[in-house]
This record gives C-alpha cells, sequence and structure tokens, in this order.
C-alpha cells in the first residue's frame, strides 16, 4: 500500500499569501452562516432581484425551516431531497436540512420525471423540497417511491413587492413570466406554512464534522445514478481551500459573489453556497444566467468573485459591449467545468480589470481540487496547481499503483480532506474508484516541473457540455429505443460555445421510409433534459467494433472528427 508523502512542486508556484498546507476543520456547515450572522447579522446575505435578505433574518428563516422539516418526520440521517434553481428558499432549505444533521440530496429541477425518478429510486428520500414547477412530476412517481412530505415552493414569494405586483399583471408577457416560475399546485406543504414554526430548540443536537453532509450525483459513464457521498469536512475543507486561494478577497460585507451557477451541481454548490456564506459575502441569485439581468446588478454592484463557465464569460462579455455596460469592477472570475480559451481570458480581463482563471475538479471531491493562481504566473491551456492540502500523483491507467517519470503523461490521483469517501449505497464503485486511498479521476494529465497541471485525455467517455455531465450510454439507450434506430453511438465533438457538444451516430433499420433526423431528436427530447439531446446526429452505414463486439466510441469520435473538419 501507498503510504510515501509524494513531492509537491507546485507550492513553490503558490501565489503571495497563499499556504501549503491548511489547519484541519471543524464543526459543520450549518456554523458557516451562524459565524457570519454573529460578525455581520445585518450585513445582506441574499439578494433576489433587488430584495435582499440579512444574515441575522436568513438564520432565524433557517431555524424556523429546521423545525418545520423536524415536525414533519425529518430526522438526523435521513435523505431531504432539494429540487429548486437558485433563490432564496434554496440556501434555507440546504442549510434547514444540514442543522437537523438530515443529508441533502441535490436535484436538477430542469430533468425529466424519468430521470428525477432514477435518482429517487437511488436514494429512497421520503421528504422533498420541491419548485413548483416540478411538484406534479413527484406527485407521479409510483406508490414504493412516495414522497411522505413534499414542501412546494413559489419561487415568485422571494421577489420584491413590486416585482410580483408586475407578473400579475393581466398582460401576455407578464402571465408568460410567471408561467415560467410559479405553477398553481395542490396536496403539499408551502413553503411559507413551513417557516410558520417556532425557531428550532439551540439544544437540539448538531452535526458533527465527518456526518454525511450531501449526495451529491454525478453521471457517471453508464448513465446509472451514482450520489457521491460528501461529509461537512470534505465541504467545510474545499470551502477554506477557496478561501486561501484568493487571500485578497476578504471577509465580510462589500464582498459580492454572484450565483449564475446553478447550485444543484458540485460546483455552484461549493462556491456560492458554502464559499459565500463562509466569507459573509453578499450572494446575488439568479434562477438561470441572463446577462441583462446580471449587467443590470453589475451596474450597482460588481461582483467580488464570480464562479462561471466559459460560455457564460463569452455571452456576458459580448452583451456588455452590446449595451455599453461596462463590467469593469468585477475582481476574479473563476472558471471550470470546460477548457478555458486564452482568447476569451484577455478581453475579459481588459473588460473587468480583474482576473479569469481556470480551475478543475469533480463531483466526488466537493468539487475543486485545483485552480490556477490569481497572479502573473498562471500558465494558460492548464487547469492550474493543486489547492492547499491538496496531494497528486500520476499514475500508470493500466497499473494505477505504478507512477510514471516525471512529466510524463499518466491518470490523475488525488487524496485530500475534500476527497469523498465513496459513492452512497454502491461499494463495488466505491471500491473500483480508489487505489490505496487514492482517488482516481479517470483523467489523462501531464504536471509540470512548477507543478501546473495540463488534461489531455479522459479515460471516462463522459461527454462535458457547456459544464454539465453527459454519460453517452445514457443517451445511447433513449435513442435506441427510436422505432428505425438499429443501433447509436454518442460522443463529444469539440464546440467553442459548450466545450463539447453532444453528438450521435446512428445505423437507421431496413425501413422503406425516409427518416429525419430532426424526429430521432425530438423524440430524444420528449425523454432527456435538453443538453442531453444530441445537437447532431449523423447517419451511418455501421459502426466500429471491437473484437468482443463492443462499439468503440473513440473511433466513432474520430471518424466523426474528420467528417466534419472536412478532412
Amino acid at each position: 500500500m501507498t503510504t510515501y508523502d509524494p513531492p509537491r512542486p507546485w507550492v513553490n508556484s503558490y501565489a503571495d499569501g497563499v499556504p501549503a498546507d491548511l489547519d484541519p476543520v471543524s464543526g459543520s456547515l450549518v456554523d458557516i452562516v451562524a459565524a457570519s450572522a454573529r460578525d455581520y447579522p445585518d450585513a445582506p446575505a441574499l439578494e433576489f432581484f433587488g430584495r435582499t435578505t440579512s444574515y441575522r433574518e436568513l438564520e432565524q428563516q433557517i431555524s424556523r425551516a429546521a423545525e418545520g422539516l423536524r415536525a414533519r418526520g425529518v430526522r438526523a440521517g435521513d435523505p431531504v431531497a432539494i429540487v429548486l434553481p437558485n433563490c432564496p428558499q434554496h440556501i434555507v432549505a440546504f442549510y434547514a436540512v444540514l442543522r437537523l444533521g438530515a443529508v441533502v440530496v441535490e436535484h436538477n429541477p430542469l430533468y425529466t420525471p424519468r430521470e428525477l425518478r432514477k435518482q429517487f429510486e437511488d436514494h429512497g428520500a421520503a421528504h422533498a423540497i420541491v419548485w413548483s414547477k416540478v411538484v406534479g412530476a413527484v406527485q407521479a412517481f409510483p406508490d414504493d417511491l412516495r414522497v411522505d412530505t413534499l414542501v412546494s415552493v413559489d419561487l415568485t414569494r422571494a421577489m420584491p413587492l413590486a416585482t410580483r405586483t408586475a407578473l400579475r399583471l393581466p398582460i401576455a408577457r407578464a402571465r408568460e413570466s410567471r408561467a415560467a416560475l410559479h405553477e398553481k399546485v395542490s396536496g403539499t406543504v408551502t413553503w411559507e406554512e413551513l417557516l410558520r414554526a417556532e425557531p428550532l430548540p439551540a439544544t437540539y443536537p448538531r452535526p458533527a464534522t465527518d456526518d454525511l453532509a450531501i449526495i451529491q450525483y454525478t453521471s457517471g459513464t453508464t448513465g446509472t445514478p451514482k450520489g457521491a457521498a460528501l461529509t461537512h469536512r470534505n465541504l467545510l475543507a474545499n470551502a477554506a481551500q477557496a478561501r486561501a486561494w484568493v487571500p485578497s478577497i476578504h471577509r465580510g460585507d462589500g464582498c459580492v459573489v454572484y450565483a449564475v451557477l446553478p447550485m444543484f451541481h458540485a460546483y455552484g454548490l461549493t462556491l456560492c453556497l458554502t464559499f459565500a456564506m463562509s466569507m459573509g459575502a453578499r450572494l446575488v441569485l439568479f434562477p438561470k444566467f441572463d446577462p441583462d439581468l446580471v449587467l443590470a446588478v453589475t451596474k450597482k454592484r460588481p461582483a467580488t468573485f464570480l464562479p462561471l463557465v466559459p460560455p457564460i464569460a463569452e455571452r456576458l462579455l459580448t452583451a456588455s459591449r452590446e449595451k455599453g455596460i461596462s463590467l469593469a469592477g468585477t475582481g476574479i472570475a473563476i472558471s471550470g467545468a470546460m477548457a478555458l480559451p486564452h482568447d476569451l481570458v484577455v478581453p475579459f480581463e481588459e473588460a473587468t480589470g480583474g482576473y479569469l482563471v481556470e480551475g478543475y475538479g469533480l463531483s466526488e471531491c466537493a468539487p475543486v481540487l485545483m485552480a490556477n493562481p490569481v497572479a502573473d504566473n498562471r500558465v494558460p491551456g492548464t487547469v492550474g496547481l493543486p489547492l492547499p492540502g491538496t496531494e497528486c500523483r500520476v499514475v500508470d491507467p493500466d497499473d494505477p499503483r505504478t507512477d510514471v517519470p516525471a512529466g510524463e503523461r499518466g491518470e490523475l490521483v488525488v487524496r485530500g480532506p475534500q476527497v469523498f469517501g465513496g459513492y452512497y449505497g454502491k461499494p463495488e464503485d466505491t471500491e473500483a474508484a480508489f487505489v490505496d486511498g487514492w482517488f482516481r479521476t479517470g483523467d489523462i494529465v501531464t504536471i509540470d516541473e512548477a507543478g501546473f497541471v495540463r488534461i489531455v485525455d479522459r479515460i471516462k467517455e463522459l461527454i462535458i457540455t457547456g459544464g454539465f455531465n453527459v454519460a453517452p450510454t445514457e443517451v445511447e439507450n433513449v435513442i435506441r429505443q427510436h422505432p428505425h434506430v438499429a443501433d447509436v453511438a454518442v460522443v463529444g465533438l469539440p464546440s467553442d460555445r459548450s466545450g463539447e457538444e453532444v453528438v450521435a451516430a446512428v445505423v437507421l433499420d431496413d425501413t422503406d421510409d425516409d427518416v429525419d433526423v430532426e424526429a430521432i431528436r425530438a423524440f430524444a427530447r420528449s425523454i432527456l433534459t435538453p443538453y442531453k439531446v444530441p445537437r447532431r446526429i449523423f447517419v451511418v452505414d455501421e459502426l466500429p467494433r471491437s473484437l468482443i463486439g463492443k462499439v468503440q466510441r473513440r473511433q466513432v469520435r474520430d471518424r466523426l472528427l474528420a467528417l466534419t473538419s472536412g478532412a
């Protein structure tokens, strides 16, 4: 078993003020809001369409929501599903569940009923806090998945009175906007009813540092839901590592974080939900990314810290130019989930006067593992340096106990306080994910002499589009159900806009009818979340297979690349 401490050349490349290691964390995630409420009680914690919630008010709402959930049967260790976009209720629900020692299970509210059901089948939560637009899907679950406590959330109730009034105007545009945000439901506990509870007694037991905090789903390569089981320690450590990485950002009123990334995603969850709250920051919440909404806030209050993905940075930059609204004052933007083009970094930094740096992580690592320094020694094309306290090795993928020579390519394996202990209820998958206590990322990398990490390939066949993971097998299983599809392979092709785009190569059956590929896309769209639907479908005579009959996705990808590039 590997017990040695490998060298950490990256420490010498850290920006000034960034420590090599951090003290072990203690307490739990609920202490984050408690500390900020103690230190900055009247400072704005949340901002939603201009309406603010102070840290004192936030803590009070968390306490009432926790008592409301406790009264309805939620106990320590229970999984509680949250199916919400970015909104104030999401933050309150998250910390209320954790305050009871229960376990948050985040879900994409745009998932189709089928996708949502697969995750509920895996975690079995009997309690759920759900956007009103999704309530019907949860209520339609079969009896064996019945949710005992279903709390419905009307996003518009968190908006300023003037905005709510405008949404009720008897004009088509107002009706459309309201319909996109809310749906009338019945048979649920409303969020407002939940908050009518008395505050949870202060003596109610708090969770321990190593208790399970959240189950964060990651697609895996098979499309079967796998929940990364993350403890309070994992998430506290990652928030502390993020704070250490940006020593120029000071805790307290004046720190502004924009939540343009969805908080049901590990990246948005850590940098917006936990990091921002630990900073005593003003967290500006956007239900979805809309450049106009972001620019309207930027005019008044630029972001001190802005987590994003390259397509968001590009759209924000384009919109600012078109509308003549300056991005100046935006301090540090950190990009993840896909490669960051250098030709985007330069104009973005010129427009903001700040930094745009690339990072890297996985859901299993809470999620951030590394980032480029917020300094002039950044290396374009790399994902930066491992965060303080993070250890990395580069190993032979076929023999992961053997390190490759320095500078050569191999599989990245990692360990650190942010690395999870395993997949929820899946011991075999957990065992396969680790070797001698090191987590296998499935990414092929090189690490140079200064410690900068470059991603050069991916063992896993996940497609990363717009920052979201898409499992090829899941999409293939859907398309294969089309009556005229005999075979299919799904791969990712490079995209300037989204990093990769989902593309399918299909073999049609022997029907004499002309099959419209758009009809196949429409069929997929009826079952899958839009970002999983192939952007393009190519009809081919056959798919390349191995000697044992397995479709060779890499060969499919190479052939489609040659076809689309004109080679």
